[in-house]
This record gives structure tokens, C-alpha cells and sequence, in this order.
């Protein structure tokens, strides 16, 4: 995580004012890819990246936004914010404050300085971790509250509506309510959730592929549609159908015919992976690494080839990784399109296992990665 003692320093030298800093993780997916929308299950932690938010009240009724990752800064009038995004990265903070303000908080002149180490594109969760930041910044500011499930909830919102990303409730949850050294079994449909440790002699290996991931992107938008047409063909038969969560592999069989190719092998991804999501948090609650290891295996061969949310980057990441020491499981995580696998490895290992990865993708493909060796963070927090 980037510093928040210089970004303290960073922000009063700019606006010439103390200020607040607040902390929201990234985060990496164990298992439960593209279900958050079928209102089913997934399983991730929040990691040791993050972006940090600093900031302070103004007295020009201004809302001015700097990001030190591209070393730009923006200004906006607090009492007329836009209504919708512009395709610039002061979208994802902008977002925030438009849906507080449209939710009745009171949206004071503002100066908030980001920084981040969550890497852009890479799958891991960027933009909801720049969204939970300013969110918990600005409420701080304020002197509110939220609930942390109906928090993420209006950040995702911020995404949808505002960004104009179709994204799941998944990356927004994680980053308010991860807790450290554990994994989160999250319900989409009620968001409930249960905790299951990782226990403290497995680490998160996280593997870049370099191939930026986008959830703006076609290929996300493309299947989701897919999954809907598929739902809504089953739901035809089964009314009590609302999402795929609700469909079972019976029903692809009775009527699978009747939905086109593509749509079928989505739906089967999305049914499958809901059942393998489920017996991963079992099997971690438990600590059967061996079960949770194959079900990831598994997971990831559904990815790529019913979802075809892989690519040959990343297929050759997590080949490259089988036969490695103190390998548990390997998938491709995130969107999709790209950005990174997720390794559990046996801590011993972790950082042998990190470089005979890097080497053997090098060989393969040509590219150098970059590879982190992490553990499961705390949600969004103030950091005093």
C-alpha cells in the first residue's frame, strides 16, 4: 500500500490544509466468476493494494479532485456536480458524490487527493477501490454513516449509472467489508455473508498477465447479455426463474436446446460456478486446500471455455503454474479479458513459486509479468 503519511504531506502542500486520509483494498477473487449478476455466489478477499483518499473542506464551492497516479487535478462547482460520466477518471469519484447527493447528503466544497497501488487494468479491482475510498472520505468528512452492504451497494450504483460499467456488487462489497486473514462467501441476491479464514501458512500469489482487463468492454457487455438470454429462455419453462442463481444444471439439460450456443455455455459456466463457489467455502471452513485447489482448477476451465472470458495469456499463466512447489490452485480472476491469476500457494513456497512463474510465463510468451506476493486485507477504513 502506498504511503499515507506522504499523501498527508502530498495533499497539505497542495491545498495548504490538514486533512483526513481513508483506505480501501483492492481486492482478488478466489472463486465465483461473473455470478454477482445472477444474483449468486462469490468468494473474495480484499488484498494489501489500495487506494488512499485525503481530504479536506474547501471555502470556494469547489470540488477539486487530484490524482497522483496520473499527476492531474480537476475542479467541479459542489452545488452543480454532472449528471453522468465523461470517460475520464474523475468519473469513479464524481459518481460517488452524485449518488450520495441524489440519496440527500449534502455534498460540502472539497479538496481529495487519490493514490493508489491497485494496478490499473489488472483485474483487481481499481475503480471500486477509488469509488469505496472517496466514498468513506467524503462521509467521514460529512460526519455520516452507512451500513457497509448498503454502502457498496451505492457505489456500485456510481459504477453502473454514472461510469456506465455493468459491474456486480462483488468488487464494491469486498472493499468495504473485507476483514484481514479471511475470505467473504457473499450472497448476491440478500447480501449475506460469511467469513472463512485462510489460514496464516497460505499466501495469495498474484500473477499479471500485462493484458489489460476492462469491464467497459464489449466482451463483458456481450456476456452478460448472454446470460440474461439464457435466463430468460429457462425462465419461460420455470417462472420462479428470476436470475441464474435460481436455474439448475436440470434445467439446462430439459431445455438447453432451445437456447442459442453461446448463451447455453454462459448459463452452464454461471450455474457451475455457483455450486463450485459454495463447496469452496466449505471446503476452506474446513481446511481441505486439496478440495478447494481442484475446485479452482475446475473454475477456471469453465472460465475459459464455456464463459471464454480467458484469453492465451492468461490460459498460459495458469498452466505454467501446475507443477510448481507448494502449488494449492490456480485460476484466472476478475472481468476477465485479461488482467491476472490467482495462485494459493503454500507460504514456504510463495516466493520460489513467484519466481520460477514469472520465468516459465516469460519463456512462454514473451512477456514479463509482474507478480505480488499477498495476503487478505481489512476493508475500507480511516486511518488515523
Amino acid at each position: 500500500m502506498k504511503d499515507p503519511a506522504t499523501l498527508r504531506i502530498l495533499h497539505q502542500g497542495r491545498y495548504h490544509t490538514p486533512a483526513q486520509i481513508f483506505a480501501a483494498p483492492g481486492r482478488v477473487n478466489l472463486i465465483g466468476e461473473h455470478t454477482d449478476y445472477a444474483e449468486g455466489f462469490v468468494m473474495p478477499a480484499a488484498i494489501d493494494f489500495a487506494t488512499l483518499a485525503a481530504i479536506s473542506p474547501r471555502t470556494d464551492g469547489q470540488i477539486v479532485l487530484y490524482a497522483e497516479n496520473f499527476a492531474e487535478e480537476r475542479a467541479f462547482p459542489a452545488d452543480a456536480l454532472p449528471a453522468h460520466g465523461s470517460g475520464h477518471w474523475s468519473d469513479y469519484p464524481l459518481g460517488v458524490m452524485s449518488i450520495l447527493a441524489a440519496e440527500g447528503y449534502k455534498i460540502p466544497p472539497l479538496s481529495l487527493s487519490l493514490w493508489g497501488d491497485v494496478p490499473l487494468g489488472s483485474g483487481l479491482s481499481s475503480s471500486a477501490a477509488v469509488e469505496v475510498a472517496t466514498a468513506t472520505a467524503v462521509l467521514g468528512l460529512i460526519g455520516a454513516t452507512i451500513p457497509g452492504p448498503q454502502l457498496a451497494r451505492l457505489c456500485q450504483h456510481a459504477e453502473n449509472e454514472f461510469v456506465g460499467a455493468n459491474c456486480g456488487i462483488m468488487d464494491q462489497f469486498i472493499s468495504v467489508n473485507g476483514q484481514q486473514d479471511h475470505a467473504l462467501l457473499l450472497d448476491c441476491r440478500d447480501l449475506s455473508y460469511r467469513l472463512a479464514p485462510i489460514p496464516h501458512d497460505v499466501a495469495l500469489v498474484i500473477a499479471n498477465t500485462m493484458v489489460k482487463h476492462s469491464v467497459a468492454g464489449v466482451g463483458y457487455t456481450t456476456r452478460r447479455a448472454e446470460v440474461e438470454e439464457a435466463c430468460a429462455i429457462l425462465a419461460s419453462h420455470r417462472p420462479e426463474i428470476k436470475f441464474l442463481r435460481d436455474a439448475t444444471v436440470a434445467d439446462l439439460e430439459a431445455w438447453g436446446h432451445e437456447i442459442p450456443p453461446n448463451s447455453l455455455k454462459r448459463a452452464r459456466h454461471v450455474i457451475t460456478e455457483n455450486l463450485r463457489t459454495i463447496a469452496a467455502a466449505e471446503a476452506l471452513l474446513r481446511g481441505d486446500l486439496a478440495e478447494l485447489g481442484s475446485l479452482m482448477h475446475e473454475a477456471h476451465i469453465s472460465y475459459s471455455q464455456d464463459f471464454e472470458g480467458s484469453c492465451v495469456e492468461a490460459d498460459t499463466m495458469v498452466e505454467q503454474a501446475q507443477g510448481i512447489p507448494g502449488l494449492i490452485g490456480a485460476r484466472l480472476t476478475g472481468g476477465g479479458f485479461g488482467g491476472c491469476t490467482i495462485n494459493l500457494v503454500e507460504k514456504p513456497h510463495a516466493a520460489a513459486f513467484a519466481a520460477a512463474l514469472k520465468d516459465r510465463y516469460r519463456q512462454a510468451t514473451g512477456i514479463d509479468p509482474e507478480i505480488h506476493i499477498c495476503h487478505a486485507s481489512a476493508g475500507a477504513h480511516r486511518i488515523d
